[in-house]
């Protein structure tokens, strides 16, 4: 919906830290320079492709070109208590996901605290749940709809919205991060710290 994050005292400390520490290069964009996952729903916003599959039977992959990222979405299993996962914290966190008529729905927790929910550096702790109601508006348009809910860095849940384009000519590439021309700063509309 735009404007301001509705961050919690807690979480603005950890917004100004991220800001600051991004700008004097205390704190490392690990994504960018180790080439590790973004993280939920910072991956939703790369200008890279990536493939949704309907397979093996009980899961959705998405295989993302940046970093090659996979998130595996299971839709044979209820989504997983926090004390079950804290011991396996994952970039991308754990995925369930089921069908509500023509909509995915996609619930995320057990995230790491390594990553950030979008360029900027906004923060999260390994509270995080995101849930996705992905659809498609078109034929060839696709709709990602993410609330974020992390009470300990929030104030209330909120919600970020990617709209993709299905493209028949596109295809996944090698991607190895750290090459000159994998440096996407130059690129209208991506945001940097």
């Amino acid at each position: 919906g735009g404007g301001d994050l509705p961050l919690t005292a807690d979480g603005k400390k950890a917004l100004d830290m991220n800001l600051a520490g991004l700008k004097d290069g205390s704190i490392t964009d690990a994504a960018r320079k180790f080439c590790v996952p973004d993280g939920m729903p910072r991956v939703m916003a790369s200008p890279y492709p990536f493939e949704i599959i309907q397979a093996p039977p009980g899961q959705i992959t998405m295989v993302h070109e940046l970093n090659h990222q996979i998130r595996v979405i299971a839709m044979d299993k209820p989504m997983q208590t926090y004390d079950q996962l804290v011991a396996f914290p994952f970039y991308n966190g754990h995925s369930t996901g089921h069908f509500e008529g023509d909509t995915l729905v996609v619930q995320t927790n057990g995230f790491n605290e390594k990553t950030f929910l979008d360029a900027s550096g906004a923060p999260h702790t390994d509270m995080l749940v995101t849930t996705e109601r992905i659809r498609k508006t078109s034929a060839t348009q696709l709709e990602d709809v993410i609330t974020i809910h992390d009470p300990m860095y929030y104030t209330k849940d909120f919600s970020v919205r990617f709209a993709y384009a299905q493209r028949n000519d596109v295809r996944l590439e090698d991607y190895v991060c750290g090459e000159p021309h994998r440096d996407i700063s130059k690129i209208r509309g991506v945001r940097r710290p």
